[in-house]
């Protein structure tokens, strides 16, 4: 799947996550589904005894992820995108819509590949209004 098109399209998404000042990008984790027409990223942050969920900018990640996701073959294109920024380096691992538990629930299995990455910490969600 690497080209040069697909490896500027993970730098941006670097970038993306990069501008989250309010805490550091190292132990962040991007969780997107992807399908026509639907875009969904999540980002966690790893700041030790918990897990932080950051609102996404969806107009830039919708944009960056959506070309990601349309320089795949349109038969073969990959359906989850995990991609966790650790030591300074960031590993993109791709997910196909065959290896998905169609039974399992989308929230319970974004919930059991944040844990994977980072452990069974409590993973604090922002309360209405908050940014």
């Amino acid at each position: 799947m690497e080209n040069d098109d697909t490896e500027k399209l993970l730098n941006e998404i670097g970038q993306l996550l990069a501008e989250d000042i309010e805490f550091p990008i190292n132990n962040t984790l991007l969780y997107a589904e992807l399908d026509y027409g639907m875009v969904s990223p999540s980002i966690f942050k790893d700041i030790g005894n918990q897990i932080l969920y950051r609102i996404p900018d969806l107009d830039a990640f919708s944009e960056v992820l959506l070309d990601l996701w349309d320089e795949q073959p349109e038969g073969r294109r990959w359906a989850e995108m995990e991609y966790l920024v650790r030591d300074g380096k960031f590993d993109a691992v791709f997910v196909y819509p065959d290896e998905i538990d169609p039974d399992e629930d989308p929230m319970d299995r974004r919930t059991r590949i944040v844990r994977r990455y980072f452990g069974d910490k409590p993973i604090v969600y922002p309360q209405p209004g908050e940014e």
